[in-house]
């Protein structure tokens, strides 16, 4: 018993400082979005709100999809520090369940398990809520989730609309923070 709870109070330690989301119970699942068609999908988005996420530490944060041959995607998450330099990862993402294509796993490591990448609502052409839940010792989940556009920022009717598909889903807003979009030129 002890060895469990130096290890919950080390992954709560880890979690708080970096500023992200530990709650008690399983992972919420919202519904995500029907006849999803990853092809629509492609192409750049940008961060308009998340919820505190440890691996983004800058500002004009953005992801870019390139479907491969093979269906797999090309993932390419992009910021800007604040020093000026552009810090960027590449990943892949695949559908898990071609009955399920809003349900990805994307994987930025190889050799690691695979993060849940889960399309709740997305019109394609403006915007996409996107969420990810990972359940621990069957009784603590971490969550991420994004509101992304097309452009560098959306109508607040619309990010309002998709705040509330979140918390219709169990999934708490609270912490959501806005993304710093300004001064972004220099990214690609």
């Amino acid at each position: 018993m002890q060895v469990l709870h130096a290890l919950l109070l080390t992954l709560g330690s880890f979690l708080a400082v970096n500023a992200q989301s530990l709650h008690m119970g399983r992972c919420p699942v919202p519904p995500v979005q029907q006849n999803f068609d990853v092809a629509k999908y492609m192409g750049t988005w940008y961060e308009v709100q998340k919820l505190p996420a440890f691996f983004e530490l800058g500002k004009c944060n953005q992801a870019t999809y390139t479907l491969q041959p093979d269906g797999v995607v090309k993932v390419v998450n992009a910021e800007l520090l604040s020093d000026g330099i552009l810090n960027a990862i590449e990943g892949t993402a695949r559908v898990k369940n071609a009955s399920e294509p809003a349900i990805l796993e994307v994987n930025f490591f190889e050799g690691t398990p695979g993060a849940p990448y889960w399309v709740v609502s997305t019109d394609y052409e403006n915007y996409s809520l996107i969420y990810s839940c990972t359940n621990y010792l069957g009784f603590l989940y971490v969550d991420f989730a994004w509101i992304m556009s097309r452009a560098r920022t959306l109508p607040e009717a619309t990010v309002t609309e998709l705040l509330g598909k979140l918390t219709s889903s169990g999934i708490s807003v609270k912490r959501m923070t806005v993304t710093d979009q300004t001064g972004c030129e220099d990214m690609v």
